[in-house]
């Protein structure tokens, strides 16, 4: 199973970003969807996540301003960012749990990191 996740880039304090997160491969059944973020010399952090029955979880520094999604038939999560400061930059890292054929329903499920993305918010 691979993560393909783009849309990061650089930004003016204020702006906005989308990013996206495909995964493909030999997936069953996808349990939960999520973002993390990295700061140069932090630790990887949880931003948001999202469940296969669209319920989410936001990380106390994003409420309000992210929105995380996903598109079930594409296999896909977004991550929409508004009002971005200069502490929101950081390399992001999608991330999904889930059960091949084989192994759903029996005990708990893969999990696989993208391969991150740089976003950037500067003046």
């Amino acid at each position: 199973v691979q993560l393909q996740a783009s849309g990061g880039g650089l930004v003016q304090p204020g702006g906005s970003l989308r990013l996206s997160c495909a995964a493909s491969g030999s997936i069953y059944r996808i349990v939960a969807m999520g973002w993390y973020r990295q700061a140069p010399g932090e630790q990887r952090d949880l931003v948001a996540t999202i469940t296969s029955g669209h319920d989410t979880n936001y990380a106390e520094f994003v409420k309000g301003r992210f929105t995380i999604s996903r598109d079930n038939d594409k296999n896909t999560v977004y991550l929409q960012m508004n009002y971005l400061k200069s502490e929101d930059t950081a390399v992001y890292y999608c991330n999904v749990q889930y059960y091949t054929i084989g192994t759903y329903g029996m005990g708990s499920p893969y999990r696989v990191w993208g391969q991150g993305t740089q976003v950037t918010v500067s003046s």
